[in-house]
């Protein structure tokens, strides 16, 4: 039997890492990738492949494509992980923040799914990372929302033309959740314990998720949901669903 092989974009540390952690878990040898070489010396021993990658070089997105097909040959399953967020009032947002951002969340995904589905064999999949933020509106993430919903766009597209291929195409869409940066660049110690009790109080559940609730919801759709393509899958404790919590008493 062929032993199943997946590469995780972003995998070093927080989600990806979870996720690569659980797929090794279920039999897979897992790729990794990510451009802080901390991360990536802590991620090495979990996995069978740590890769140093930058989606925001396009010569390390051109050579990721060789370098996995060298290391894993074919494989049954992607996860598009990666991503950076800089908060700050539309008003603030600067030209540089805006690349910065989208050439990561954006035109870096792009490129590098673009390198890895050549390698991908039928019947595999690929499960992108967005965020609650990709729809409605989240006040101070303006360009980070932008360029999250424009990777929720490409993972319908790709739903649609992948199909003919048998590869199932899907997207987990986190809210709040504990990982190293809380998903925000640039905080202070103070300023992520803020936003960290600020997103408690607006998620109805009233906590933040886990790394590993987000993973498992990921490898569902790479490995469980057989039948299903084109789907956003929400990780955000109600958060997106509009739903109301009433308090004690009320």
């Amino acid at each position: 039997m062929t032993k199943m092989k997946a590469v995780v974009i972003g995998g070093t540390h927080g989600i990806g890492l979870a996720i690569a952690e659980s797929m090794t878990k279920r039999g897979a040898e897992v790729l990794v990738t990510g451009r802080n070489e901390r991360n990536l010396e802590s991620a090495a021993p979990l996995v069978a492949h740590a890769l140093r990658s930058d989606l925001a070089d396009m010569a390390d997105v051109r050579a990721l494509g060789p370098a996995v097909k060298e290391s894993l040959g074919e494989v049954d399953h992607v996860f598009v992980n990666a991503g950076i967020a800089e908060g700050g009032p539309f008003e603030s947002v600067t030209e540089e923040s805006y690349d910065r951002q989208f050439a990561v969340n954006t035109k870096g995904v792009l490129f590098s799914t673009q390198q890895l589905i050549p390698l991908i064999r039928r019947g595999g999949s690929i499960v992108f990372t967005t965020s609650v933020a990709d729809s409605g509106g989240t006040a101070g993430m303006s360009v980070y929302a932008a360029s999250k919903a424009a990777v929720w766009s490409l993972a319908q597209v790709l739903a649609a033309e992948l199909l003919p291929r048998g590869i199932r195409v899907n997207a987990v869409q986190p809210g709040f959740i504990d990982t190293p940066t809380a998903g925000v660049v640039g905080f202070t110690p103070e300023e992520r314990a803020a936003f960290k009790e600020a997103g408690d109080l607006a998620t109805p559940m009233r906590r933040h998720g886990t790394s590993e609730e987000v993973a498992e919801a990921a490898v569902f759709l790479a490995l469980e949901a057989t039948y299903t393509t084109g789907v956003k899958l929400p990780v955000d404790g109600g958060i997106g669903q509009g739903l109301t919590v009433l308090t004690d008493g009320s």
